[in-house]
């Protein structure tokens, strides 16, 4: 039975037309080429007559000016796809929608597996070379039979039917997926990225009253809250997605709500450079809906917002027209400023507009030839993202990009057989390669260069990220005496409590403390410390290993990471990291740290056999590895739960995890220092999901960068929440920013590390803040060096984490404290601050003992 209509879409609010002055001015500095604000794009979208013409003449010369700069003047492109409407049900309840639907109106929920590879074989037959997949919103969360229908062929959600369609595609046609399944999550954007080319989710609008008011077109549509939309578009540019967007014009958005629809994209696209087109697409009215008596949008008003998008994204930005919607009008859509006419099916229809059917390809390019331009068919991805490859196109798809495009300009090769090839994961059977001796010889001859090689790109828009800083910076707190008495104070008898939000001001105060005030905190945290540890400074004799330098998530902060062609790039087979472990072990380690970068052609398998490789080597060596990004990464690609992704790692023999890429638990700081890196709350259930499977974790903060103390206090009130639920933090290592060689240092946006006052500070505050909760505190002597780390020994440290035997993070970043310390050096600088060491285990449980590598060939590369 279907349900009944919504409620009539409300009238937009009235909106007084812009003077013709105001056009004039905004229509001038367009011509001169002024960057536009967003009160002059909604003025130049009233635009008409005369005042259009000169508004589309602007348009076409930038755009006229991109193509040239891309190496196509003259071109407008077009993708030559198959339609696959694998699902028309929908969670949401779009009041102009004719294609999501109920279940009593389908003879099949989904389209089968079968069905889908049919459509994609009729295509590839046709020449085409995309799979367009378009589909509802998680209709398994408002239809239970969806969910039955999913879970009867073995899919626990709609988005895993995706997933396993798209590669049937890939292995049996040969036709590159384009998905379109609506809000994705930055972990499901990671999952799905290894199995198409290009993602794409319309904005439509940024007016939350659209959605938030009954009668609004997005009313009861849990999916079109714009908040949510932008952070899907925001998530693929941090997952590095090419991603389609656009938006819907004439449903109710007034005109500067249209432009700051605009604007919004080219702030995200400024940000992750992953917009690969914006598509501007005018409504069209449809019966048995909601706003079946609206009036269409306008073509002049289509023509006018294509030109106005033009101007605001720039000339690289490709933009396009749905050329099924626009009537007669191809011409008026080119004078817009559109270079591309989305994509045309010689075999389906527009599901989405089934009442509008695709225009030929012939008559299209006919058209096109006709205003001056030749049509050349594309992929599903753009030119740029397929040229570039990593980190935009997963290693698994780059031979399917390959097979259909044209080497020289990215577009599609249009007489390339399409037919189906392998998809698998990366099958693990590598050798060590590139510079794998990076380890000892950034000691010796240093890197290669100060920033890899993509630095200009990788990382985003530099300006963007300026403004974003700016707008989120807090005025510092006024630190009153009284505020400092207080917070000492209460340092001396509750430390612990400086963590309730109803000790904010004394906590910031004596966090933010100077001089006298300043040493009377350290001294306090240095008697917790003799109070709960002793006098003893420990250590463990350990090895860092590295296993590979490439990495593409562009983490702002970090110098380690390398493309895989950089001079610096390496990576390392199992037998190596295996011959490390037992040179560790012939050392007197008992521990090895293993982390290493996101890197693509790792297979799933890979951190398990790394772990076994380990143990089998040195039985009884500790396997410290894989932070939380490593570990939420691998599951999301092995299609698994972290806690199944966990549970496999520890049957392999993993004995904890490193805190680390936790940086700053504030995703408002987080995401301007890492751009692609796991958000706070992913963190957290990493680190809480290991513990309840008794894999315990160190914990990390690293400080001085972009960050401020409010952000310090609010991480080590995250850290103290996790550590009362799940009691499995071994100790806090403060990880002080080493900033000479890091991207957003030598960008001008973050601070040249934090000073003395504010390591001295860190430490100390941390001893008492967590007291009762995490006991042992750690100074890093690799980014302190000796002199300040014994200072920090005397003001609530107990522990100097590891001897390390090489040490390759901090020392690309700059770090000139060395790659490794003898026990004797530890010693030294234990001793310089009047305290004795001791040897410790991983956890600080039990007696070191040593270990004796099992017998095996084992000879490093």
């Amino acid at each position: 039975m279907a349900e009944p209509l919504p409620a009539p879409v409300p009238p937009a609010p009235a909106e007084k037309a812009p003077a013709d002055s105001a056009i004039r001015r905004a229509l001038r500095r367009a011509r001169d080429g002024a960057v536009l604000d967003v009160n002059e794009a909604a003025v130049l979208l009233a635009a008409r007559g005369e005042h259009l013409d000169a508004l589309l003449a602007a348009a076409s010369t930038v755009r006229d000016a991109g193509l040239v700069d891309a190496g196509r003047p003259g071109v407008v492109t077009y993708s030559r796809k198959v339609f696959i409407p694998l699902t028309r049900l929908c969670r949401d309840r779009c009041h102009y929608c004719t294609f999501a639907t109920v279940p009593g109106r389908l003879d099949s929920l989904f389209l089968e597996r079968d069905e889908v590879v049919e459509i994609a074989r009729q295509g590839a037959a046709q020449g085409c070379k995309e799979a367009l997949f378009t589909l509802g919103d998680r209709p398994e969360d408002r239809w239970p039979q969806a969910q039955e229908w999913l879970e009867e062929r073995g899919y626990g959600s709609t988005l895993e039917y995706v997933r396993a369609c798209a590669i049937a595609v890939l292995e049996e046609t040969g036709l590159l997926p384009h998905l379109n399944p609506g809000v994705l999550s930055w972990e499901e954007l990671t999952r799905l990225k290894p199995v198409a080319p290009s993602m794409g989710m319309m904005l439509e609008t940024t007016a939350t009253r659209l959605w938030s008011e009954k009668g609004g077109p997005h009313y009861g549509s849990p999916d079109k809250e714009p908040a949510v939309r932008l952070r899907t578009l925001t998530d693929a540019g941090r997952v590095g997605v090419p991603f389609t967007t656009g938006i819907l014009i004439g449903i109710g958005e007034t005109r500067a709500e249209r432009a700051d629809a605009i604007f919004a994209i080219r702030s995200s696209s400024r940000a992750h450079g992953h917009i690969q087109e914006v598509i501007v697409q005018n409504f069209r009215a449809k019966p048995d809906t909601a706003m079946a008596n609206d009036p269409d949008a306008d073509l002049d008003d289509l023509a006018a917002t294509i030109a106005v998008t033009r101007l605001v994204l720039g000339p690289k930005m490709r933009v396009q027209a749905p050329p099924n919607l626009v009537g007669d009008e191809f011409a008026l859509m080119l004078r817009a400023g559109i270079d591309d006419w989305g994509g045309v099916s010689p075999v389906t229809p527009d599901h989405v507009n089934p009442e509008r059917p695709w225009p030929a390809i012939d008559e299209l390019a006919a058209r096109s030839q006709e205003s001056g331009f030749t049509l050349r068919e594309r992929l599903t991805v753009y030119p740029k993202y397929v040229l570039a490859g990593s980190p935009w196109i997963d290693t698994r798809l780059h031979a399917h990009v390959a097979a259909l495009a044209d080497p020289e300009t990215g577009l599609a090769n249009e007489d390339a057989p399409v037919e189906g090839r392998s998809w698998q994961e990366p099958d693990g059977g590598f050798e060590s390669t590139g510079r794998t001796d990076l380890h000892a010889s950034i000691d010796t001859t240093g890197r290669t260069e100060d920033r890899r090689g993509d630095f200009a790109s990788v990382y985003g828009d530099w300006d963007e990220l300026r403004s974003e800083l700016a707008a989120q910076r807090a005025a510092a707190p006024e630190r009153l005496p009284g505020d400092v008495h207080a917070g000492l104070d209460l340092a001396a008898s509750d430390p612990a409590a400086l963590l309730d939000p109803a000790n904010q001001d004394a906590a910031m105060a004596v966090l933010t403390a100077e001089g006298p005030a300043l040493l009377e905190l350290v001294k306090l945290a240095d008697d917790v410390r003799r109070q709960v540890n002793g006098d003893d400074v420990t250590y463990v004799i350990n090895r860092n290993i590295n296993f590979s330098n490439v990495c593409y998530v562009g983490c702002r902060f970090c110098a380690f990471a390398q493309r895989e062609r950089d001079a610096d790039a390496y990576r390392l087979s199992l037998p190596e990291i295996a011959a490390r472990a037992v040179e560790a072990a012939r050392d007197g380690a008992t521990e090895v740290c293993i982390q290493g970068g996101i890197d693509p052609k790792l297979p799933v398998t890979f951190y398990a056999d790394l772990v076994r490789a380990v143990r089998e080597a040195v039985p009884g060596m500790h396997v410290h590895a894989f932070s939380p990004m490593e570990i939420v990464s691998a599951a999301a690609k092995a299609g698994v739960s972290i806690e199944e992704w966990l549970t496999e790692l520890k049957a392999a023999g993993l004995g904890s995890i490193p805190g680390t890429a936790a940086e700053i638990l504030d995703d408002e700081v987080r995401w301007v220092l890492t751009k692609g890196k796991l958000p706070a709350a992913q963190w957290i259930e990493v680190v809480s999901t290991a513990h309840r499977l008794g894999i315990p974790s160190s914990s990390t903060m690293m400080y001085g960068h972009v960050d401020e103390p409010r952000h310090w206090l609010g991480h080590l009130r995250t850290l103290a929440s996790i550590q009362d639920r799940t009691g499995g933090f071994t100790e806090f290592v403060p990880l002080p920013f080493v900033h000479h060689n890091a991207p957003i240092y030598l960008a001008g946006l973050a601070r040249p590390g934090p000073t003395e006052r504010d390591n001295r500070a860190v430490h100390a505050f941390a001893r008492l803040a967590l007291h009762g909760r995490i006991d042992h505190v750690q100074c890093s002597w690799v980014k302190l060096g000796d002199s300040l780390a014994a200072d920090i020994l005397r003001g609530g440290a107990d522990d100097m984490g590891g001897t390390l035997m090489e040490e390759t993070i901090s020392r690309m970043a700059g770090s000139e404290n060395g790659s490794e310390r003898s026990v004797e050096e530890l010693a030294a600088i234990a001793a310089s601050a009047g305290r004795p060491v001791r040897q410790r285990t991983t956890t600080y449980q039990g007696s070191p003992q040593r270990l004796l590598p099992a017998s095996l060939p084992l000879t490093l590369a």
